[in-house]
C-alpha cells in the first residue's frame, strides 16, 4: 500500500493535470493564449501593477512579460500608465475589453468550482477551503 505522501502526491499532481486540461480547453475557445489570460487573472484580482511586480507574479521575466504586454495592447486587453508618485515606473491595468475578459472568465472559474463541489456539504466546503489557503500560504 502506497504511503499517505505518495498517495497526496498522486492526487495533487492528478488535480493539477486536469485543472489544466480544462483551463487549456476553455483558453482555446476564446483565441488567447493561456500566458495572457493568467495576466488578466493578476491584473483583474489585484489592480493595475507595475511591470516587475506582475512578472513576479507570473513567475516570468520583464522582458518575456514585455513582449507579452505589447501583444495586449494591441488586442485591447490592458494599457500601460504612468505611474502617478515615480515617473520612472509603467503601471499595467486592464482596459474595458480586459475587464469584461476577466468576469467571463471569472464566472467560469466560479462555475467549475460550483460543479467541483456541489456535494460537499458546507463544513466540507469550509474544510476545503482552509486547506487550499494552507497549501497556497507555502508557495
Amino acid at each position: 500500500m502506497k504511503s499517505t505522501e505518495d498517495q497526496l502526491n498522486h492526487v495533487m499532481v492528478e488535480f493539477y493535470e486536469k485543472l489544466s486540461s480544462w483551463e487549456q480547453a476553455v483558453v482555446k475557445d476564446n483565441g488567447y493564449s493561456l500566458p495572457q489570460i493568467h495576466t488578466v487573472e493578476i491584473l483583474g484580482g489585484h489592480g493595475a501593477m507595475r511591470m516587475k511586480e506582475l512578472a513576479d507574479k507570473l513567475g516570468v521575466t520583464t522582458g518575456t512579460l514585455t513582449v507579452q504586454i505589447d501583444k495586449m495592447v494591441k488586442s485591447d486587453l490592458v494599457t500601460r500608465k504612468p505611474h502617478e508618485s515615480d515617473r520612472r515606473s509603467i503601471l499595467v491595468e486592464l482596459s474595458s475589453r480586459g475587464q469584461e475578459l476577466f468576469r467571463e472568465h471569472d464566472a467560469l472559474h466560479l462555475q467549475l468550482t460550483a460543479e467541483l463541489t456541489a456535494e460537499f456539504s458546507d463544513a466540507e466546503r469550509m474544510q476545503l477551503l482552509n486547506f487550499m489557503k494552507r497549501i497556497n500560504a507555502e508557495f
